[in-house]
């Protein structure tokens, strides 16, 4: 028994927006590391603001991880789990030794930047799927990003 027999998707059709959920996962995967570190090793004048921000994106990053992980499986797909095969497929690079609050809000933008992209690219793949369940979650996802990517760059403006 599969779900895809039950919730009405073509299974070649899904197993393109699969592969687009596995990018994902890869990418949101070392994002979070990127996150963890940014949150442990700011510093300045900017330390609680960013240090309590990074916490709460990190923590939003684990939720979306998760959620892919499960859409991949009701796809009919297999998520990757294993950080050494992120690193192969992910597009967002390993950051370390990042301290100062405008190096770090830099790589979070242009990490979100991409990912937007990608979002965007997956929502339209899932749309010509039928994938209305895909394209919700990418359309929540944009419309939560684009509101932070606003609020990030007003504060890095007001900040420098």
């Amino acid at each position: 028994m599969k779900t895809l027999d039950f919730i009405k998707l073509n299974a070649g059709s899904a197993e393109k927006v699969v592969g687009s959920l596995q990018q994902l996962l890869s990418d949101y995967q070392v994002f979070y590391a990127n996150l963890r570190g940014f949150h442990w090793n700011i510093k300045g004048s900017q330390f609680f603001v960013l240090h309590k921000q990074f916490e709460e994106m990190y923590d939003n990053v684990a939720e979306k991880v998760d959620e892919l992980a499960e859409r991949i499986l009701m796809l009919g797909g297999v998520p990757v789990n294993n950080f050494s095969q992120y690193l192969k497929v992910s597009k967002v690079k390993e950051v370390s030794g990042v301290s100062s609050a405008s190096e770090s809000l830099k790589h979070v933008l242009d990490t979100y930047s991409y990912l937007i992209g990608e979002e965007r690219a997956l929502l339209s793949l899932a749309s010509e799927s039928g994938d209305e369940v895909t394209v919700a979650l990418m359309s929540d996802y944009l419309k939560e990003q684009e509101k932070l990517v606003w609020m990030l760059v007003a504060y890095a403006s007001e900040s420098k």
